[in-house]
């Protein structure tokens, strides 16, 4: 008898077949993910395809295997969002997904005011959503008590997938054409790699050659660290609970698998789904109970522990009266893989070229997964920004077990909490300081976390600085973890001068006498400069893209560094490693934490810099978009002449032993002068009022140049080819759809947090990518993609926020100095007269 929904002839596909030789990729896992990317791959053309499972097909024992297959599409990140809006279109093509509809269900005022979040952001994400009345919730799923519910979140085709019947489904396809070659009871035992890429893999039926090897094995997936040095997979498997009821009376003679919408209960961690005459419950209101790797058999499926589901039990016999009592015939505890932040581990792995990860994904994301994966593998790059899942993301500080252990655990704790953007994780919190985090702590510096970094967002000693007008933003929700110091903050970087500590920008050494055109074939903008220029750049993905947004200086003929944000450093280091030439012509170094870095900005940034050095730093020697070696006190440092706040300094750099000096040295000079320490809030609403977009909130790889108001930093007339040219001559040709635009409220008390719906006759026409309260210019600023027909200036719109739509109109931009006259130190240009 073949698992519920499986053809005859399923576990073994091609009876007698003998494993290849070689292959064009091996896909380790025949899961529903491993299947997508099976799939997906042989829609790109590819061919000797090769998938193993160490169970039987399509019986592979790993969560796919139990996975009760809701789909809900919702999610507060946009991509996790579209990937699994792809999964509901591509399991509906193979008649293998019911989009009988999703609600999730409020029973308090703080669930409620969420699922008014999610409304909205699902209007912008272009999800087919709606609120709901208790009696209209009933209406829809006739066992819930209404009087217990203040209303619900509904999504037309939210619905239930059969995953393992779509593994099959999947793959039934590329099986049929000879693209695609599958094998149960074949456990992969070696991976072999060869001058840094895949090889091939070993299996107790003979080696197969292949230039691509996919890990798509799951809760196992950390068992492969050991097969490929350098591999890290930072996943834990946590057990979760899962019960089916006896027969229904209420659903008596029903036949269909499913019919009722399915239903979460978020404010008791609980989902529900109907199974024919029958109910399933899912449980997450418990300690999660993790299972290493290596102690794992082949099931994921382990004893259900009675005790953890009494109080989910009883609460769903009070939500749904139906199930009070009701017998379970089936329950067990079925093993999900967590990561340290919930995204999956989506691209290729930093340990080998060739070596690709889909792991820590589930039903409902997997044919989304499989897509973008294998657009990656086919292109180069995806049609969606993929930052949130790339496997590089988590630096050395995040591939301990420790911390995939603890984080992970955490992750499951808050599934269905109502989470802040701004909340902070408080596991494995402190692992990496800057030299100043002593002196921030004595400033009672407030921390949040970016890349294992301890960031200041304000500090609460400048409370002194407060007047009492600061605007605080009007609602409870954007007032959350938020502070009017980082007004004061703003205003002291204006007015005086700010420090800021930059130490977590991810820096790149690139010598060597290929290292300019190394930078050339990736930077869209000409770093063929004199030395000591500083060159902003994009570097572009091969469809044009917005793969890296970043700095480039030139320190000698043959030596450059390449700054970068520290949150997204490791995603830039794989796309520049990924380009590296085999030949050792390039040297390439991360000195990200050898070096400590100090933003120092304001109108009297020159005054204070200049009363503790004696180097020339006027204009004329260090002008703007320039660098130079100058000693502050007894610090030997390096400045670079630029400035993400818009005002007048320089990024600082120093050795990190140098740095306490470094940070003291300055404060001492600039206490007389006023200088402030200001946080991140403070950098981030700078840089809203300059119009400076922030990658993976503004641009990604997902916009171009051109729609993200960069086509300037293009240079298709350069003479070194670079990635991406052509698709950008193509663009700019045909010109664009879309562009990112300035907007502001017509109430400056109305902050968003960021991704509302941009609304236009109460239709969404886009969603909010940044947002905050610029207080030099007194407005509540935001931005967001527009179609080029709302993009004109003057143009009003509306925001759906905390309950009420509230106007805003396009503005031009910058809001703050558009003629760069504090930046470069000049006088402005003369006003005409009235």
């Amino acid at each position: 008898m073949t698992p519920e929904g499986l053809s005859e002839g399923a576990r073994d596909p091609v009876p007698g077949a003998s494993l290849p030789g070689t292959a064009r990729v091996v896909i380790v896992g025949g899961g529903i993910a491993g299947a997508s990317v099976a799939h997906h791959l042989a829609e790109q053309g590819w061919d000797g395809i090769v998938l193993l499972d160490k169970g039987p097909l399509w019986e592979t024992g790993g969560s796919t295997s139990h996975a009760p297959g809701l789909v809900f599409q919702h999610n507060a990140s946009r991509t996790m969002t579209r990937l699994a809006q792809w999964t509901v279109e591509l399991l509906s093509r193979f008649g293998c997904y019911d989009a009988v509809g999703g609600i999730e269900v409020a029973t308090t005022e703080e669930r409620w005011a969420e699922l008014d979040r999610r409304w909205a952001r699902s209007r912008g994400y272009g999800l087919d959503a709606s609120l709901l009345s208790p009696a209209e919730v009933a209406d829809r799923v006739p066992l819930i008590d209404p009087e217990l519910i203040l209303g619900g979140f509904g999504v037309a085709d939210d619905g239930v997938a059969n995953a393992l019947r779509s593994a099959e489904a999947l793959t039934r396809g590329p099986i049929a054409d000879g693209a695609l070659s599958a094998f149960g009871s074949c456990e992969v035992t070696g991976v072999r790699v060869s001058d840094g890429a895949v090889a091939g893999v070993e299996t107790p039926r003979g080696f197969v050659r292949a230039d691509h090897i996919v890990i798509a094995c799951g809760i196992w997936g950390p068992l492969l660290e050991r097969l490929v040095p350098g591999l890290h997979v930072p996943l834990v498997p946590v057990q979760h609970q899962l019960a089916y009821t006896a027969p229904l009376p209420e659903l008596a003679g029903e036949t269909h698998e499913i019919v009722q919408p399915i239903l979460r209960h978020q404010d008791h961690s609980m989902y529900f789904r109907q199974v024919a005459d029958a109910y399933a419950i899912g449980n997450y209101r418990h300690e999660p109970l993790l299972t290493e790797p290596d102690e794992l058999g082949g099931s994921a499926i382990e004893a259900f522990t009675e005790g953890d589901f009494q109080s989910a039990y009883e609460e769903a016999g009070r939500l749904l009266p139906p199930l009070e009592g009701v017998e379970l015939v089936r329950s067990f505890n079925g093993l999900m893989s967590f990561t340290p932040d919930g995204f999956p581990l989506l691209g290729e792995s930093a340990a080998a070229r060739g070596l690709w990860l889909a792991q820590a994904i589930w039903v409902t994301h997997a044919g989304g997964c499989g897509r973008v994966l294998a657009e990656l593998m086919t292109h180069g790059d995806a049609r969606v920004d993929l930052h949130e899942c790339d496997p590089q993301r988590f630096d050395a500080h995040g591939t301990s077990r420790t911390y995939a252990r603890l984080r992970g655990a955490q992750g499951y704790r808050e599934v269905y909490d109502v989470l802040h953007p701004r909340q902070q994780q408080e596991q494995v919190r402190g692992q990496r300081t800057t030299p100043f985090y002593e002196r921030q702590l004595a400033l009672s510096a407030r921390f949040f976390e970016s890349a294992g970094w301890e960031r200041p967002q304000w500090y609460d000693a400048n409370e002194e600085l407060l007047t009492g007008d600061e605007v605080v933003p009007d609602g409870r929700w954007a007032a959350r973890y938020w502070s009017p110091v980082v007004v004061a903050e703003h205003r002291a970087c204006r007015e005086r001068a700010g420090i800021f500590d930059l130490t977590p920008f991810t820096k790149v050494e690139v010598s060597g006498p290929g290292a300019l055109a190394f930078l050339q074939r990736l930077a869209a903008n000409d770093v063929d400069k004199p030395v000591g220029t500083i060159v902003y750049t994009a570097m572009l993905s091969p469809r044009a893209g917005i793969m890296c947004d970043l700095t480039i200086t030139r320190w000698a003929e043959d030596r450059f560094w390449v700054v970068t944000g520290g949150a997204v450093g490791r995603h830039d280091i794989a796309w520049m490693s990924k380009h590296l030439p085999r030949d050792g012509a390039v040297r390439f170094e991360d000195r990200t934490s050898s070096l400590c870095c100090i933003g120092l900005w304001g109108p009297l940034a020159r005054e204070l810099v200049g009363s503790v050095s004696a180097d020339d730093i006027s204009n004329e020697a260090l002008p703007y978009m320039r660098a130079g070696r100058l000693d502050i006190g007894a610090v030997p440092c390096r400045a670079l002449r630029l400035s993400y706040v818009g005002e007048l300094g320089w990024e600082i750099y120093a050795r990190s032993e140098f740095g306490r000096m470094l940070w003291d040295t300055l404060w001492e000079a600039g206490r007389g002068l006023g200088v402030c320490a200001c946080g991140g809030g403070a950098y981030d609403s700078l840089r809203l009022e300059k119009g400076y977009r922030l990658w993976g909130q503004d641009i990604d790889e997902e916009h171009d140049p051109y729609e993200a108001g960069l086509g300037w930093a293009v240079r298709l007339s350069k003479d070194h080819d670079f990635i991406g040219r052509e698709a950008a001559a193509e663009i700019k040709e045909r010109g664009v759809s879309r562009r990112l635009c300035c907007l502001v409220t017509d109430d400056p008390s109305v902050v968003f947090v960021g991704k509302e719906p941009l609304l236009a006759g109460g239709s969404p026409v886009g969603y909010v990518t940044s947002a905050g309260y610029g207080a030099t210019v007194g407005e509540s600023i935001l931005y967001g993609y527009l179609p080029v027909e709302f993009a004109e200036v003057g143009t009003t719109l509306a925001v759906h926020s905390e309950g009420a739509d509230h106007p805003v109109t396009v503005a031009s931009e910058p809001r703050f100095d558009a003629e760069m006259a504090r930046l470069k130190d000049v006088a402005p240009a003369a006003q005409p007269a009235a």
